[in-house]
């Protein structure tokens, strides 16, 4: 049979940082990202499952900040 490739080390840090914080953030926070390490974490900040995709692709603002109030929990 064949043999499974390990996750590269490239591949595998870019998908925790995506997992964990904004490419806006990264790219503030440090002044120089060479560019394959910039698309392997774009890459991985995308959803994968149709499930994520579905849920992301009907986002609608205001529904998601009214359920995050606390005021809409008060009453």
């Amino acid at each position: 049979g064949s043999l499974l490739q390990p996750e590269s080390l490239l591949d595998a840090a870019a998908k925790r940082v995506a997992g964990s914080w904004a490419f806006e953030r990264v790219e503030g926070r440090f002044q120089r990202i060479p560019e394959p390490v910039q698309r392997r974490i774009v890459y991985w900040s995308f959803p994968r499952s149709e499930r994520q995709i579905c849920m992301y692709s009907s986002f609608q603002p205001g529904r998601a900040a009214a359920a995050a109030s606390p005021a809409s929990t008060a009453a």
